[in-house]
């Protein structure tokens, strides 16, 4: 869900294979990191993605308001949980009025009762509690299930990365795009390594299906994130997601160093 004012390309030093901690998976710091970066370049045109906190705007793809680290969406459930969870630790917050509108429109791309609403999220951005709140959503919503599964399909860093960004876009619910339906779709081209399968076999597999799925939706229809970036990692081999990493999302060069 790509933001479409373009910010100037930045860098970050990360861990590097010398280092044994860049070998335990995306859950390490550095590796982390590097994930939030890579999917900020394709959804705010920035590496900087703790600048995203106050990020909000409709992009007109039928999922309402889209805000936030991660795309919190006000038509599909995870901004409302957000703003509850938000709200439970800090009851006197600039969202807290908004809940029960934001109940009526789940599901839908209305702003119903939504009025001010931007506004307020950008003031609430400024507080500590609710950058926790929306790293904690994006770990137990997201990254946590991705990476689990990943692991479990026996994949390394940069195939946890692969799914943590399908599931951030398609989320894992039951229809024919969401992140479970491309990894079966995947899952009956090639054998995870798990599975005793090619671990690059496997994950081509899984971009051709996520291609797939992308073109579904003209929202998500160009899937540079996906040709021009993963896959750039894959072709080279990079299954660590080392760097120095380059590569572009919807024409924009991004490089981390």
């Amino acid at each position: 869900m790509a933001a479409t004012a373009p910010v100037p390309t930045g860098t970050v030093t990360a861990v590097t294979a010398a280092n044994p901690a860049a070998a335990t998976g995306l859950d390490d710091p550095a590796k982390k990191d590097i994930a939030m970066r890579l999917v900020s370049s394709a959804e705010n045109s920035s590496l900087d993605w703790q600048a995203q906190y106050s990020y909000i705007e409709d992009i007109g793809d039928g999922r309402g308001y889209t805000a936030g680290i991660i795309g919190f969406c006000s038509g599909t459930g995870d901004m409302l949980d957000l703003v509850e969870a938000y709200t439970a630790d800090e009851p006197d917050n600039p969202l807290a009025s908004y809940l029960p509108a934001l109940r009526e429109v789940d599901g839908t791309d209305s702003h119903e009762g939504l009025d001010g609403f931007p506004e307020a999220w950008q003031q609430a951005a400024e507080d500590p509690a609710f950058q926790t709140a929306q790293n904690n959503e994006r770990d137990r919503v997201y990254f946590d299930p991705a990476v689990s599964r990943a692991k479990q399909d026996g994949l390394g860093t940069l195939g946890q990365f692969i799914y943590y960004d399908a599931i951030v876009m398609h989320g894992d619910g039951g229809d024919d795009t969401s992140f479970g339906s491309i990894r079966e779709r995947a899952l009956a081209q090639a054998e995870t390594p798990a599975q005793g399968g090619d671990e690059v076999t496997y994950l081509n597999a899984f971009l051709d299906a996520r291609v797939w799925a992308m073109k579904q939706e003209e929202a998500h229809s160009d899937t540079s994130r996906v040709d021009t970036a993963q896959r750039v990692f894959l072709d080279a081999g990079n299954l660590n997601l080392d760097p120095p990493l380059d590569w572009k999302v919807y024409g924009e060069s991004f490089h981390i160093g």
